[in-house]
């Protein structure tokens, strides 16, 4: 089958960063399902990963990344009992085990649901990864419910024109809160405001005085998806007593968790979307139903996905091109490469 990987950590402009190969065809156990991958999007994780490190050693195997896919369903493991050979599928995956960019991928059936209807492959394969991590952060860590009562409730968003975020808003909107997001560029302020977003303030600017010419002094809840340490502080001011804060993003140093946060009682909750399958907790299934939930929120007309643009066909060269504009900080939504050549 055809793959993408690599064995040495190398920059995305170095050709051999990530290689056009050819291996075996898995085959499915378990509760596995073997997924013909008709799509794939690129997350942050996957340029993490990737990227040459301190300590990082070549791999005597190729690696493959690779977390959002869609396709369908090739063949199944004996222990399956959710999906059949020909679904169509779409799931964010395993950071345990081999990834989507391969023509062929085992994924248990738990991380795993029904592709909506009403998208293609390619628009499909964008929700995944951003969706579980949004709604698991507001409606699992933090105490929120989506089908709960959560008019007054402000969210701030930071970083809402990225992948998360912008499912992070279009979630929140249909969960009652009044969304104010962050950008700074016009076509990442347009995106925010095409998700739903309420207001939209500039990031580059201190958030205080624009919440306060919003008629906002403070916010009940907050989810940053940018730099945690730039705006730990900010968020500690501007969260109301008793308000909560979500991070996803480790700090590049040790953060103050004392006052203001501790004077206030603020909530901070962390979410890694990949918790449950690293750890294989009992509760693995939660990201099936979720997921469902999506896709029936999508086929509803509630939720959108989230593509910004197709870069062509699933190839080495293609996938480097995603991970540069990825590294470069000014993507807004999700990029997706549809196809094998």
């Amino acid at each position: 089958m055809k793959a993408i990987g690599f064995t040495r950590y190398l920059p995305v402009e170095d050709p051999e960063s990530l290689l056009d190969l050819e291996l075996p065809r898995p085959e499915p156990a378990g509760q596995d399902l073997l997924v013909r991958v008709e799509a794939v999007s690129v997350n942050p994780v996957d340029t993490k990963l990737r990227a040459p490190a301190p300590g990082r050693a070549p791999e005597p195997q190729p690696r493959i990344l690779g977390f959002d896919a869609a396709g369908v369903v090739e063949a199944v493991g004996p222990e399956v009992t959710m999906f059949q050979p020909g679904d169509e599928v779409y799931y964010a995956g395993d950071v345990t085990r081999p990834g989507s960019n391969a023509q062929y991928q085992l994924v248990d059936e738990r991380l795993v649901a029904a592709k909506p209807i009403t998208l293609d492959f390619a628009e499909a394969a964008a929700l995944p990864l951003t969706a579980l991590t949004a709604w698991e952060l507001l409606f699992e860590r933090m105490p929120y419910r989506f089908d709960g009562d959560n008019a007054g409730r402000r969210l701030l968003v930071i970083a809402g024109a990225g992948g998360v975020g912008s499912m992070a808003i279009q979630l929140a909107r249909r969960a009652g809160f009044t969304v104010v997001a962050t950008a700074s560029r016009p076509e990442s302020v347009d995106w925010c405001r095409r998700m739903g977003a309420h207001e939209v303030i500039d990031h580059r600017q201190p958030l205080g005085p624009q919440l306060q010419a919003l008629g906002m002094e403070a916010v009940e809840a907050a989810v940053n998806f940018a730099d945690t340490d730039r705006y730990w502080d900010t968020l500690g001011e501007l969260l109301a007593p008793q308000g909560h804060v979500g991070l996803i993003v480790e700090p590049a140093g040790p953060l103050r968790i004392g006052d203001p946060y501790k004077a206030k009682s603020i909530g901070i909750h962390w979410e890694f979307m990949f918790t449950r399958s690293r750890f294989r907790t009992a509760d693995m299934a939660c990201q099936h139903r979720i997921l469902s939930r999506v896709a029936s929120l999508v086929e509803a007309g509630e939720l959108r996905t989230t593509v910004s643009e197709t870069l062509g066909p699933i190839t080495a060269a293609n996938l480097r091109e995603a991970h540069r504009r990825l590294e470069s900080g000014r993507t807004v939504g999700k990029l997706v490469l549809a196809g094998w050549p």
